[in-house]
């Protein structure tokens, strides 16, 4: 039973996800404050976080960015705005995933799910010894055992995502591939959305790995497609 943290200080949403998600066999905990949602994550240590924006006391943005520096929990971003810095924001800061009020519950259940089975498959990979593969190309090289990519003998630090969204392109290099396919492949769900997600993990994959990245090397724009990255 994982467990799952809500935080939201709309009482008739916060209650109306705790009694869904408990329905669907979840552990749920809740917050109504930034302040709170932080003692409950350190508290009891949740599977996966569900965070507002919109915040009392400490708005979403700010606890994301504190707990990014504690956990790598997934954090599932809720935001009553369309606008795009809110959410390119909630993904500077280290957010999985965001989802737009209002949203649909069946929408929401997929995007949990997703992201939890992201995070068993990975513990799995590594509990069976599947991650001891080492991927390279140029002067790159990505380490799956020790969770590491290097350059030239330099250690680059990636988030999680990062670091998956690296792997899948080197395992397939050559291959174009859409901003809705790796939102499937790599973040583990079908969902034709909004893609944004993916440009900006590409750019900051970029400006790590690149010695240019407003002319990389690695990984190319694909018109019309999506992104490749070159062998």
């Amino acid at each position: 039973m994982a467990k799952i943290l809500v935080v939201d200080d709309e009482l008739t949403l916060l209650e109306t996800l705790r009694y869904n998600l408990r329905r669907e066999g979840y552990e749920v905990y809740t917050a109504v404050d930034g302040l709170q949602a932080l003692e409950m994550a350190r508290r009891e240590k949740p599977e996966l976080i569900i965070l507002d924006i919109m915040l009392p006391k400490l708005d979403g943005f700010e606890v994301c960015r504190i707990l990014r520096k504690e956990t790598m929990v997934p954090i599932l971003m809720l935001t009553a705005k369309e606008e795009e810095i809110d959410k390119v924001l909630g993904l500077e800061l280290g957010a999985d995933d965001y989802i737009t009020k209002p949203f649909s519950l069946r929408e929401l259940s997929a995007r949990i799910k997703a992201s939890l089975r992201r995070v068993q498959m990975v513990q799995e990979a590594k509990w069976e010894g599947e991650k001891a593969e080492v991927l390279r190309v140029g002067e790159l090289e990505l380490n799956l055992a020790e969770h590491r990519v290097s350059q030239r003998g330099s250690v680059i630090d990636l988030r999680p995502r990062e670091f998956e969204l690296l792997a899948f392109l080197l395992r397939n290099k050559g291959k174009a591939f859409s901003r809705d396919t790796l939102l499937e492949r790599v973040w583990g769900y079908d969902y034709a959305g909004d893609t944004r997600t993916v440009d900006v993990h590409i750019r900051w994959l970029r400006e790590k790995i690149e010695d240019d990245p407003s002319t990389p090397r690695y990984i190319r724009t694909v018109r019309g497609v999506g992104y490749r990255l070159e062998g």
